[in-house]
């Protein structure tokens, strides 16, 4: 486990191939309670390459000084994430300047 949030990653190697591949990742929240969103890529065995891009959201809990995973949304394609995307710049409106 991870002792601070730059430690953390959704990175994943099992049998010395890397199944799960991070991309990028951006810190939302730290302290006792992190939030991450990863940019990650998972390896396809049978034809031997990385799939398409996809997304994580993930919360976690720092206990007796590890972070330890709590929760999880995965975002599970390009147009799960364009919908987002488009709810939350609805829902998001910077106020005007007055």
């Amino acid at each position: 486990m991870a002792e601070t949030v730059d430690e953390l990653t959704i990175e994943y190697i099992e049998d010395g191939v890397t199944t799960v591949k991070e991309l990028d990742k951006i810190v939302l929240t730290k302290g006792a309670w992190a939030t991450l969103m990863y940019r990650y890529q998972e390896w396809n065995r049978s034809k031997e390459v990385y799939g398409a891009d996809k997304y994580s959201i993930r919360r976690y809990q720092k206990r007796n000084g590890q972070y330890m995973q709590k929760s999880k949304f995965n975002i599970s394609s390009k147009d799960q994430a364009e919908k987002i995307i488009a709810a939350l710049s609805q829902w998001v409106v910077l106020p005007d300047a007055e």
